[in-house]
């Protein structure tokens, strides 16, 4: 049920937000895994990166998001975004009657169903890591599960430039990533949806032998059990359309969407909240 008792409609779309085109990594999966639901996009790329801020800054932000979404009409929301999902998400449960799902259980699920040694590691915005959330999951599912985390700050304004095939994105894995190479991980949890841009790069760091977990592909396949089981899963094979929002400049936002989803996303309009 909306705020105000009415009925949601399963044709209606699901909404899906994060500071600017990472999230689009768990928009691409809801395309693959729920290839007949409709989709709204917010990408708040005025406030992009989202990892040095507060707190309180990042719960208003992503109060306002969801507020406009919910005005929007949508039936779900996805928070494309793991540094909304760690610290935003069990405020907002609170606050809104639409069903919301985050990214951190279903990728720390399927980490820890991969991992053979025990040895996690995380990489992660600044936020996401003081949150402590994906350490606190990871340590609540496993008692012998060994996490390392590590903050990478200088990722996300790289993936948001384009700028992902660049001496400054290898000397910025190298960087971040040393450490979780030298405690012998044989998993890693790309905790932040810019960094699948970024898997090819992260693979050749670590080698082959460290598994990857991407955690779109496990949440948008808790989602899609999650609507089926509430009867809002939509019917069909034809979505009524895929809508696209900024809080920033539209035709960067456009072009850096195009180059992710290698297709045209056409229209993208600026909302300023």
């Amino acid at each position: 049920m909306h705020e105000g008792g009415d009925e949601v409609n399963q044709h209606a779309a699901i909404g899906l937000f994060d500071s600017g085109v990472g999230g689009l990594s768990v928009a691409k999966e809801v395309y693959r895994q729920l290839p007949a639901e409709s989709t709204v996009y917010y990408g708040d790329t005025a406030h992009v990166p989202y990892g040095p801020r507060n707190s309180a800054e990042l719960i208003r932000f992503t109060e306002q998001i969801t507020a406009f979404l919910e005005r929007q009409g949508v039936k779900y929301i996805m928070f494309a975004c793991n540094t909304s999902s760690s610290i935003s998400l069990p405020v907002l449960r609170e606050r809104f009657k639409v069903r919301m799902i985050g990214l951190i259980r279903p990728g720390v699920a399927e980490a820890v169903s991969k991992t053979v040694n025990g040895r996690i590691g995380v990489i992660a915005t600044e936020a996401t890591i003081r949150s402590g959330a994906y350490a606190q999951e990871l340590k609540g599912m496993g008692q012998n599960i060994e996490v390392y985390s590590q903050a990478a700050p200088r990722l996300v304004p790289l993936v948001e430039a384009g700028r992902t095939e660049t001496k400054e994105i290898v000397q910025a894995l190298r960087e971040y990533l040393f450490p979780l190479k030298e405690a012998g991980i044989d998993t890693l949890i790309l905790g932040c949806t810019h960094y699948p841009f970024l898997s090819r790069q992260i693979t050749d760091e670590l080698g082959p032998g460290v598994q990857l977990v991407d955690p779109a592909s496990a949440t948008v396949r808790a989602a899609k059990e999650e609507l089926r089981s509430l009867g809002l899963a939509a019917n069909g094979m034809n979505p009524t359309g895929h809508h696209f929002y900024v809080s920033g400049e539209p035709e960067a936002f456009r072009a850096a969407a195009g180059r992710f989803l290698n297709r045209d996303i056409g229209p993208v309009k600026q909302v300023i909240l």
